[in-house]
């Protein structure tokens, strides 16, 4: 295998090659990233960074490997997601009522990162509670996209919530980062940004240690260049666990051993529900060209419905505030997070912690989740929309009968500028209007790079696949990426001032 010239340029495959063959040590790899963060502070992609613990970790591996002892993904260096609990580090969600909390406990997915070798760059910024579709809602300020127009310097959004995932990966900062999916979370902002995204199946990552938004919804799944990169580190992250109820045992998969199958005789749903007014016309032609490179590899196309999904985003935007007001009922100043400095009693410490600890879309979140629960609300609202989640997922089920995998846009358009869409929410709304359907059926989804505009930004393609089969969809997007050879990489302008 050929490498590239500079270390950051590696896929995380190149880099785990590299790596086990000593062509480079996991401390030059991590070292190299170090400085690629310390270069890139313009676009904010972290929150927390971890250089001293990167090199210590680093350096572990590379007794490892000299010892002959090394893990999948030893001195592989990594971005996660500031959403994570990592112990002994700042974990803040994004939000100032965490801002100063610092875990005595690690997560379950991290954990399982750490355990097969990787090594922690840092946390990455984040909406705050990943309730957000731009990374503007973020206490310490909104992550800026790698990405510009062609002959523009307006500053993008990189999407959200795992917006500072998503540039640190695409500005090669890091081969690779985790991130979290309640309504789009990994993939939409994989989409803008020109990077793969992996939401797996519920139950599929342990939730435990992961601050949670809608527990129903969150998933962990991870963010690459490559889809065999995203394979890679998927295999990592899943497992059983004993301390989150919704972990499911079933097997898993070799994923990166089965990406190469190809989609000969694979029949490929195409839901007619996914073509909206006003979107961009090159959201369908790229559409239409995915069709087409999956038709020529030998894939059959069916056309198929999926009649509630006109109801996703209503039904999403019940049943995540909902559950969002319930998780969100623990931060009340006393056991951890931030508490106000002027309280007169109990009640007031409550009220006046939240108020301050919470930015305005979370309290809209709460607020709106407290309302749909109340006496004489819960059945008018969240017992309607549970309703009608069950058909949503019905729909799903019907269309798996005549189909192996659903190809999708993953989002209406490409990165807006920030401030755009902000007072807006209808409009901000709308970007996850392509991805919630598949956290409320719990099915495992795909964004792979596939195009850009004409103005140079990226625009990506979605796959969905049944309940744990990620290897399908895995399989059905490397056959996309093969056809898209999607080679556009951000300018480094953030070096340039």
């Amino acid at each position: 295998m050929s490498l590239p010239a500079a270390p950051t340029d590696f896929t995380l495959t190149e880099a785990r090659e590299a790596v086990r063959a000593r062509k480079i040590s996991a401390r030059e790899l991590t070292g190299a990233c170090i400085e690629a963060m310390d270069a890139a502070r313009a676009l904010n992609a972290f929150i927390t960074e971890t250089p001293e613990r990167a090199l210590a970790m680093a350096e572990q591996s590379d007794r490892r490997i000299a010892d002959r002892a090394a893990g999948p993904l030893e001195g592989l260096p990594l971005a996660v997601k500031d959403l994570f609990c990592t112990r002994d580090v700042r974990t803040t969600a994004g939000s100032k009522i965490l801002s100063n909390f610092i875990p005595p406990y690690e997560s379950t997915v991290t954990r399982n990162l750490w355990d097969a070798g990787a090594v922690m760059l840092g946390k990455t910024n984040m909406d705050e509670f990943a309730m957000g579709s731009s990374n503007e809602t973020s206490h310490f300020n909104p992550v800026v996209s790698p990405w510009r127009a062609n002959g523009a310097n307006q500053s993008l959004v990189p999407g959200g919530s795992s917006g500072g995932s998503a540039a640190a990966v695409a500005a090669r900062l890091c081969p690779g980062a985790t991130g979290t999916d309640t309504g789009g979370s990994i993939r939409q902002p994989a989409g803008i940004s020109g990077i793969v995204g992996l939401k797996p199946t519920y139950g599929r990552c342990s939730r435990w240690g992961i601050v949670a938004f809608a527990s129903s919804l969150d998933q962990a799944g991870p963010m690459a260049r490559t889809v065999r990169d995203a394979a890679i580190l998927l295999k990592a992250m899943v497992s059983v666990d004993p301390k989150d109820s919704t972990s499911v045992d079933r097997p898993v998969a070799d994923y990166e051993e089965n990406l190469e199958g190809g989609v000969r005789g694979l029949r490929v749903g195409i839901p007619a529900e996914y073509r909206i007014d006003g979107a961009p016309p090159e959201i369908g032609e790229l559409w239409t060209k995915g069709a087409d490179w999956l038709k020529l590899q030998g894939a059959e196309l069916v056309e198929v419905s999926l009649p509630h999904t006109k109801y996703a985003l209503p039904v999403y935007y019940i049943v995540a505030p909902a559950e969002a007001s319930s998780n969100l009922a623990r931060y009340d100043g006393v056991r951890y997070g931030h508490r106000t400095a002027r309280a007169e009693g109990i009640g007031d410490l409550y009220e006046r912690s939240r108020a301050e600890g919470f930015g305005a879309e979370v309290c809209r979140r709460i607020l709106i989740g407290t309302y749909v629960l109340s006496a004489g609300y819960y059945e008018a609202y969240y017992a309607r929309a549970q309703k009608l989640r069950t058909l949503i997922a019905r729909d799903f089920t019907d269309a798996f009968s005549r189909c192996d995998v659903l190809l999708t846009p993953v989002t209406p358009g490409p990165a807006f500028p920030i401030g755009e869409k902000a007072a807006d929410l209808l409009s901000m709304y709308l970007n996850d209007v392509f991805t919630v359907t598949a956290n409320l059926a719990g099915l495992p989804a795909l964004a792979v790079p596939a195009g850009v505009t004409g103005n140079g930004l990226p625009l990506g393609l979605q796959i969905i696949g049944r309940a744990f089969d990620e290897s399908t969809v895995l399989r059905a997007g490397r056959a996309i990426e093969v056809a898209a050879d999607f080679k556009a990489r951000p300018r480094t302008w953030w070096t340039e001032t």
